[in-house]
């Protein structure tokens, strides 16, 4: 399941993440949810969301 509508996401899910400094390579980095940081319901890029560890990024993958 892909990121892009924040009603997928809820705090303590885990996901993995492309970090800004990531995007060119597609590093993801896999975490749980922390903070939803974005607004709108849906977002083409992946909603924003900072981890447990800090890291903040755009979700990719939604794991169950």
């Amino acid at each position: 399941m892909s990121g892009n509508k924040r009603s997928d996401l809820s705090v303590g899910k885990e996901v993995s993440v492309v970090q800004k400094n990531h995007q060119r390579s597609g590093e993801l980095t896999r975490g749980c949810i922390a903070r939803i940081l974005t607004n709108s319901p849906n977002h083409p890029h992946g909603i924003k969301v900072q981890l447990d560890s800090g890291e903040v990024g755009r979700v990719k993958i939604i794991h169950d």
